[in-house]
């Protein structure tokens, strides 16, 4: 459940000495790529749950802090998450929410703009980028070097490992959102200033581990 309920209340938030969520809600959504995620394309990879990876992807920046739907891993700690957009982007910002928890991711390793990620490759890659996260269950902002992503048609997420030291074998998450800018061809950058629901309906293909969604991730309004 959404801990930014009163957001809509934000003009009377001052005579009660509340925090005024609009501050939260229009930097994200100024610069939010959800709308530009290609959800049909997304494959993710050791989900417990056949198409969890894609319905995280899916909540939008005002169901962020919904504790479901959430993705865990399936066979071990390791998550393999690829994600393709609709155009060229510059990425900003990657934005998760996990928890203080064990099960919390313990790193992050991204990899951009290739179509054949598996675990082997996403091990033995030194990726583009990687991040050490924390276990929280705020949202974590993690800026990335902006020269290594200005131009990206496709992001790949690999968690290795979480916060168990090999002791818990799932390994959970339940926000993922990006900022930055969308590029459609010819065209300069562009951002997004409005937000749509999501609408979770998806499935995966599951044989090894993989999943691979038929339809799309409703909602494509940017909403990070």
């Amino acid at each position: 459940m959404s801990h930014c309920h009163d957001e809509h209340h934000d003009h009377h938030g001052h005579d009660h000495g509340e925090h005024d969520h609009s501050d939260d809600i229009t930097p994200a959504l100024q610069f939010s790529l959800y709308q530009h995620i290609d959800f049909d394309g997304v494959v993710t990879m050791n989900e417990a749950e056949d198409g969890s990876g894609k319905a995280v992807l899916k909540k939008t920046w005002a169901e962020r802090m919904a504790p479901e739907p959430e993705v865990a891993s399936d066979a071990d700690e390791q998550l393999l998450i690829n994600i393709p957009f609709t155009g060229q982007i510059k990425l900003h910002s990657i934005l998760l929410r996990t928890s203080p928890s064990e099960s919390a991711p313990k790193t992050l390793k991204v990899i951009i703009n290739r179509d054949d990620i598996d675990f082997s490759a996403a091990e033995e890659l030194p990726g583009t980028q990687t991040f050490d996260l924390v276990q929280t269950s705020d949202i974590q902002e993690h800026p990335v070097k902006r020269a290594k992503f200005n131009m990206v048609r496709r992001l790949s997420l690999f968690f290795p490992d979480n916060f168990s030291d090999g002791d818990e074998d799932v390994t959970r998450i339940s926000y993922i959102g990006f900022k930055g800018e969308w590029m459609p061809v010819g065209r300069a950058p562009t951002n997004i200033l409005y937000e749509a629901a999501a609408n979770p309906a998806d499935h995966k293909l599951k044989g090894t581990g993989v999943n691979q969604v038929g339809g799309g991730i409703g909602g494509r309004g940017p909403g990070m």
